[in-house]
């Protein structure tokens, strides 16, 4: 929005607020905003009126086509985010191999790189298994639960390959999402373990960044309809008056006897 901080008092129009939302969805995805940061300045977005509202949203992100400068913390070549690209194979041994939750909880969400086997184990306690955003070090990695009067929750992708062959003892583990094809070029993940008195859960859900995008989506589409609405009332309306004009205008002006 540089082009437009000198006129900060224009009114901004529809166009504009889309290009700021935007670069808040590419900041989102390249990790520059956390969800909760992405949602407010969203908001914030559809509620800006003039060019000074929307200025402040992005005045620390880059905008489209902006130099920056290039930064990789792991010297490895950019990901575009396909299955080809997450899958990162050779040594990478994966951000956390394992996680322990006695009386507690563990969570491992967000970008990370989910190692060949991941050991968990909860006593009396939960863990969070987020595999949606994350790489993954070979084409097949296994997650091995152990659950002990407690739970793990395992949250997959759609397209993701998942096979379960745990063991429950007066608990279980979650078999509905094993049998869904995957999709060509995708990961496997195979969930084993043990539990007793517990649970392990396995859930299929969609990225935050594509829940959001349909949330747009649906919020841009009511917002047609209803802007469509009111353009056929308004056709209706011209078209009641030029079939019924006003009764000063049916009725003759009367001529001047002179």
């Amino acid at each position: 929005m540089t082009d437009d901080a000198a006129a900060p008092d224009l009114r901004a129009s529809d166009a504009d607020r889309e290009r700021v939302a935007e670069i808040l969805r590419d900041a989102l995805a390249e990790g520059r905003l956390d969800m909760e940061e992405f949602e407010e300045r969203l908001d914030a977005t559809y509620k800006a009126r003039t060019y000074g509202d929307l200025t402040p949203i992005t005045r620390d992100l880059p905008d489209h086509g902006a130099s920056v400068p290039a930064v990789s913390l792991t010297k490895q070549p950019e990901r575009s985010g396909t299955w080809r690209d997450r899958i990162v194979g050779g040594d990478d041994p994966g951000t956390s191999s394992w996680a322990v939750a006695v009386m507690s909880g563990f969570q491992r969400k967000g970008r990370w790189t989910a190692p060949r086997r991941f050991n968990c184990f909860a006593f009396w306690g939960g863990g969070e298994i987020d595999l949606r955003e994350a790489y993954f070090a070979d084409r097949e990695i296994v997650i091995n639960a152990v659950a002990v009067m407690g739970g793990v929750e395992v949250v997959v992708p759609p397209g993701v390959e998942v096979v379960v062959r745990g063991i429950g003892v007066m608990g279980g583990f979650d078999h509905r999402e094993e049998g869904v094809p995957g999709e060509p070029g995708a990961p496997r993940v195979i969930v084993t373990g043990f539990a007793f008195w517990g649970g392990v859960g396995v859930d299929r859900k969609l990225p935050r960044a594509e829940k959001q995008r349909l949330r747009e989506e649906r919020r841009r589409e009511k917002l047609e309809r209803r802007q469509e609405r009111r353009r056929e009332l308004e056709g209706s309306l011209q078209d009641h008056l030029n079939l019924h004009p006003r009764q000063e205008e049916r009725e003759p002006r009367g001529r001047d006897d002179h």
